[in-house]
């Protein structure tokens, strides 16, 4: 191993000092050109690259910030809905109990009507029926009275007289109680 630095380093070092000087004038150039040229691609790229997964990441925060606005606001539109439903059916049944009340008051008047207009047509066959009954009784009685009497009353002005005065002595006489009439005390 006698040689020189060129045997101990191998084949790749240089022979010549004027190829070591020129390979480093060539290493000195091949670096200037890719660090003029070169690396500003690179970092051209690496930034716009950057530029990019920034822009992406900011633009996924920006989108997941809206979907929080959005569910937000879709969750106050809920609660909103909701209330409005709530009201809603407390109107419903509000007014469900009203319409209850006008038919409740509707049934009340026309029961009283009916019951009014029962009433009169009660007392309107009861006149009748008295009318009627005052022409029964007053017949049979001039006709008793004439029996009785043992002279014909068939003149009306007599027959009347005499048939006010027997009823006017019948609704006289009080009504007794249990069922028996003055006609079944006498």
């Amino acid at each position: 191993m006698a040689g020189g630095p060129a045997e101990l380093l191998g084949p790749l070092w240089p022979h010549y000092w004027s190829e070591f000087i020129a390979g480093i004038i060539l290493l000195l150039i091949v670096f200037l050109v890719i660090r003029a040229k070169v690396v500003p691609a690179f970092e051209k790229m690496y930034a716009e690259r950057t530029a990019a997964i920034q822009g992406g990441m900011e633009k996924a925060e920006k989108a997941q910030a809206e979907a929080q606005a959005a569910l937000e606001e879709y969750q106050s539109q809920l609660a909103e809905a909701r209330q409005e439903a709530a009201r809603i059916r407390e109107e419903a049944k509000n007014e469900g109990a009203r319409i209850k009340a006008e038919l409740r008051e509707q049934a009340d008047a026309e029961a009283a009507r009916v019951i009014a207009n029962a009433k009169a047509q009660i007392e309107a066959e009861r006149s009748q029926t008295i009318a009627q009954l005052r022409g029964e009784v007053g017949g049979l009685a001039t006709t008793l009275a004439g029996r009785i009497v043992g002279e014909s009353l068939d003149d009306d002005e007599r027959a009347r007289r005499t048939v006010d005065r027997f009823i006017a002595d019948l609704e006289a006489q009080p009504v007794a109680t249990g069922g028996t009439t003055a006609q079944g005390q006498a």
